[in-house]
């Protein structure tokens, strides 16, 4: 199947990046293809009647990064709108390519941005050495509804097969 082939080459590529550049505890790197995971379970829990379509959507939130790698926000920052428009231009061809339209909605956006950061601070927190009040600042207000989930990087194959599990799930729900 060709929708499996391109989910499993981009899952191999998302399953290889590294959050934080690699400097986080654990026997293994958190991956971005690790953090997809956690992004769609948390926006899927705080937004109960979101379509398959829309939890395809916050899956493929960092797709790009198969491509261009994991940068840090503020990085990002620096190198401006280039920067962005060029990621911007990877989402959408990764979003036509799936079924989902080029442009999200605000909504959609701000609502798959929300989950982000609740895992954001879960990252920063339990495996890149924050302190919550280090990342109250920077991240904003504990997550309490999500503080049973425990993150534990995982080896790459593992990963690997979630994430096309997921993806999977998704996209053949939303056919």
């Amino acid at each position: 199947c060709r929708l499996l082939t391109e989910s499993s080459v981009k899952s191999h590529g998302l399953c290889r990046v590294a959050r934080w550049n690699g400097q986080t505890a654990g026997d293994y790197p958190f991956s971005v293809a690790q953090l997809s995971l956690l992004v769609e379970e948390i926006f899927s829990a705080s937004n109960k009647a979101a379509s398959p379509l829309e939890r395809l959507a916050a899956l493929l939130h960092d797709a790009p990064e198969y491509v261009i790698g994991d940068m840090i926000s503020p990085f990002k920052a620096v190198l401006g709108n280039d920067y962005k428009a060029f990621e911007n231009r990877i989402q959408q061809a990764i979003h036509l390519r799936f079924g989902l339209p080029a442009e999200l909605s605000e909504t959609l956006k701000t609502a798959i941005k929300k989950a982000d950061q609740v895992s954001a601070w879960l990252e920063a927190t339990q495996l890149a050495g924050f302190s919550e009040s280090d990342a109250l600042d920077i991240f904003g207000p504990k997550p309490e509804k999500f503080q049973n989930i425990k993150l534990l990087p995982q080896d790459i194959f593992t990963i690997k097969n979630a994430f096309i599990a997921q993806f999977e799930n998704l996209a053949h729900n939303n056919l």
